[in-house]
């Protein structure tokens, strides 16, 4: 059944105005009247509702659904600048295993300047990206995309965490496996995680610096080296193993 994120209240009727939806749900898929959708609203609660009218783009909600399908812990995932088109992809696969936000900035071995300009045409193409993957993954939320223009801006984020991991490069050589499992195995429901990737070159020992005074934590991402787009999928998994699987 075909998910949707509409930007309201719950109050029947409802009307779809949001011109993308609107052109989805009854241009694509031909939605008529008495078609079944679930609904998804700001209070991240899915209800199942069908169209009263097609042509005024209006569904009547029939009942809340249970079902939640978020991590325990909220992730953001925090990358550095990559090159091409590799944060559309990280945007993609994080939303499908469950990031609660995707951060980018300005990291000191970023080969790639994004203006104000660039960020901006960047950010309205990654929201649509989010949007499509949590409908099609059926997400509660939508994840929080942030596309950060100074690096000190990003530094100031760092004390709303309650856990923050570097996956740092050095340590994955070094055969460090255990911080990652120990403080999963310790956090509680609830908690706000932040990881942070390097772009192509990986974080400068510089930053790793200014990281671990803010109270992050160096872990490896298991023996062999990943690329910028790979580790926060490896990061994510893990999380999900350790909340959703393992417990």
């Amino acid at each position: 059944m075909q998910q949707y994120f509409v930007n309201s209240r719950a109050e029947n009727p409802v009307t779809i105005t949001d011109k993308d939806t609107v052109k989805h749900m009854f241009n694509v898929m031909r939605l008529t009247e008495g078609d079944e959708v679930v609904l998804v609203f700001n209070d991240h609660i899915k209800r199942l509702a069908k169209v009263l009218d097609s042509a005024a783009h209006s569904f009547e909600i029939i009942e809340a659904l249970s079902d939640n399908v978020e991590l325990p812990v909220q992730v953001t995932i925090a990358s550095g600048f990559p090159k091409g088109d590799k944060l559309e992809f990280v945007a993609q696969k994080v939303t499908e295993l469950g990031a609660a936000a995707l951060w980018a900035f300005p990291a000191d071995w970023s080969v790639v300047k994004w203006d104000g300009k660039k960020l901006a045409k960047r950010q309205e193409k990654l929201d649509k990206i989010v949007l499509g993957a949590a409908e099609q993954s059926k997400r509660n939320l939508v994840p929080e995309v942030t596309l950060i223009e100074k690096k000190a801006d990003f530094l100031k984020k760092l004390a709303d965490f309650d856990k923050i991991f570097i996956a740092y490069e050095e340590s994955a050589k070094e055969g460090e496996q255990a911080v990652l499992v120990r403080e999963l195995a310790q956090a509680e429901a609830g908690q706000n995680l932040l990881f942070i990737f390097g772009p192509e070159g990986g974080i400068s020992p510089e930053e790793v610096e200014v990281f671990e005074a803010a109270g992050a934590l160096k872990v490896g991402l298991g023996p062999r080296i990943m690329r910028t787009e790979t580790a926060p999928l490896y990061a994510l998994s893990a999380v999900s193993y350790a909340f959703e699987l393992a417990k």
